[in-house]
């Protein structure tokens, strides 16, 4: 126990320290934090002792016959809780520790003169070779139970390649990030309370939009729980967390001998159970059901050809040939709904497509515009998905890190007046930087860096496509139909009691054109939200469309 206190002592003497000199200088100034990386070393050498007498504890605890009851459940409390934390801090390590440090950033600067030495490019390739490989076991990790294939695998490769090449000319750690995106936060809500009315809808629909705004909304609220029924009995359990599991446990252990046709498993028929109670239909309803799921494209092609080539189609219309086609999704599913209604166009020429929460880069810009006329999209306030696009992480990463530069505070309180002001808002005019309208277009300073994300190569692009001297870019993608957008009203992300409601009107593709930072960038995108968005528009006394004033219902 003598030994006990006395590492206790020093590691909250380590701790202190860390934190003291933590809190000197700002993000790109860390100058007075030199020694910041000495007392880190300390601190995880002395977790070898911490792990060593945490052992011995569990030993001593295991093997002790004589002490007091209440004596050993506090040792065993105390050593449960030693192995938490030690186990927890070495998944932090794991995640966020960058062993390639600031070597990416320091040759990023070299720019063009990188390709007149062979060793300087041979070194950066393998840079970007092992940061690739950092990012893809990162998110391995934090995805250990996604099912391992070959398109998994894929798919963890892309997206470790996206994010090294993203972050790969900076030298900031995560903490460095969520502060950027805090001011970030701060400055969009400036930007927005500052903005005069008239600007705000710069692109107005047409009559014929408004006037089939209300009939649309009721279609969206009629096909949401559908398609959110899709995810099966996880989001079942989420909405209903206490009776969830009872209400679908005997449809789970049941067995039972199906008229439709499955494919993909279920065999314990736990999802389609969840989907019966979620959509309220029948067993007669469903003609065929299948749990495939790879990727945007490949699922709508997988689907075109289940659905036409096998005949599921010829045979549901005549069943029922006073039906009409229409397909739904959510997020991921909305993508896949979007491009399957194009294929689809030929034969059923009628079909009609409702994308809710679909990605921004998924359509070119012809196909976008061909998509209004049988595609219509629903969007969540600050949903951040269907503002997805290569080109708008790079204008995210470039707002942020002029924000970092520009910083004359501490990280310690930029991070505490974020939490304060996304819990209970306040000025946003009283934005800590130092802007002084002068021209950033360069970052010198020796943690920041702004490798274009666009000068990668995309196979679909052509170089003499681009501008003469202009670098090769990716194609602007888009969003597919018709954009109906949800706005909250009040103080949207703020820590309060009221009820959220929310208001409907048509939006252009370029008000998706920005990522918006807040708190519900994240949750905007769940579909029990737009389920709760949408009853409550739906609830409301007036017509979403109809003037405010004069009129008739």
């Amino acid at each position: 126990m003598v030994v006990l206190l006395v590492l206790l002592a020093v590691i909250v003497c380590t701790v202190l320290a860390i934190v003291c000199v933590s809190m000197r200088g700002t993000i790109c100034n860390p100058g007075p934090r030199k020694s910041m990386s000495t007392l880190l070393y300390i601190r995880l050498a002395l977790f070898l002792p911490e792990i060593v007498w945490a052992a011995l504890g569990a030993m001593w605890v295991a093997e002790s016959t004589q002490c007091d009851r209440i004596v050993v459940s506090a040792i065993i409390a105390t050593v449960v809780v030693s192995w938490v934390i030690i186990g927890f801090t070495v998944v932090i390590i794991v995640v966020v520790f960058d062993p390639l440090g600031g070597k990416a950033v320091r040759y990023s600067s070299a720019g063009p003169s990188l390709a007149f030495n062979p060793e300087a490019s041979q070194f950066v390739g393998g840079l970007r070779t092992a940061a690739t490989s950092v990012w893809e076991k990162r998110m391995k990790l934090l995805c250990c139970c996604v099912e391992r294939d070959d398109q998994a695998h894929m798919a963890f490769s892309s997206t470790a390649e996206l994010f090294s090449t993203y972050f790969s000319d900076t030298d900031l750690v995560p903490s460095d990030l969520v502060a950027g995106l805090t001011l970030l936060h701060q400055q969009q809500d400036r930007i927005r309370r500052n903005q005069a009315p008239t600007e705000v809808v710069s692109h107005s629909p047409g009559p014929s939009q408004e006037d089939d705004l209300d009939a649309e909304l009721e279609n969206c609220r009629h096909y949401m729980p559908i398609a959110a029924a899709a995810y099966g009995w996880p989001l079942y359990i989420y909405r209903n967390p206490f009776t969830g599991l009872c209400r679908i446990g005997g449809d789970c252990c049941r067995s039972r001998t199906t008229e439709y046709d499955v494919v993909g498993g279920d065999q314990l028929h736990c999802h389609f159970g969840s989907i019966l109670r979620m959509t309220g239909l029948q067993h007669r309803d469903f003609i065929h059901i299948s749990f495939h799921d790879k990727g945007i494209s490949q699922a709508a092609k997988y689907l075109y050809r289940r659905l036409v080539s096998d005949g599921i189609l010829s045979q549901a219309f005549s069943v029922a040939p006073e039906y009409r086609l229409v397909i739904i999704g959510h997020s991921l599913g909305a993508g896949a709904a979007a491009l399957l209604a194009f294929m689809l166009r030929g034969a059923y020429p009628h079909v009609r497509c409702y994308a809710f929460s679909p990605p921004r880069g998924l359509l070119s810009k012809s196909l976008y515009e061909h998509s209004k006329d049988f595609t219509v999209s629903l969007v969540v306030g600050k949903d951040v998905v269907p503002r997805l696009s290569v080109t708008n992480m790079e204008d995210l990463k470039k707002k942020i890190l002029r924000l970092i530069a520009h910083c004359n505070k501490p990280k310690y309180k930029i991070l505490l007046r974020g939490c304060w002001y996304g819990l209970f808002g306040g000025n946003p005019d009283d934005l800590p930087t130092e802007l002084d309208g002068g021209d950033h277009s360069d970052l010198t300073l020796p943690l920041l860096g702004e490798q274009s994300l666009l000068t990668r190569k995309s196979p679909g692009y052509r170089p003499n496509d681009s501008p003469l001297g202009s670098p090769t870019k990716y194609p602007p993608l888009y969003p597919p139909g018709r954009i109906i957008h949800l706005e909250e009203e009040g103080p949207s992300g703020r820590c309060s009691c009221y009820t959220a409601q929310y208001t409907a009107k048509w939006a252009h593709e370029s008000e998706f054109s920005e990522i918006l930072i807040g708190g519900k960038m994240l949750t905007d995108h769940m579909p029990d939200v737009l389920i709760r968005a949408l009853d409550r528009v739906s609830n409301q006394d007036a017509c979403i469309s109809c003037p405010a004033t004069g009129g008739s219902a």
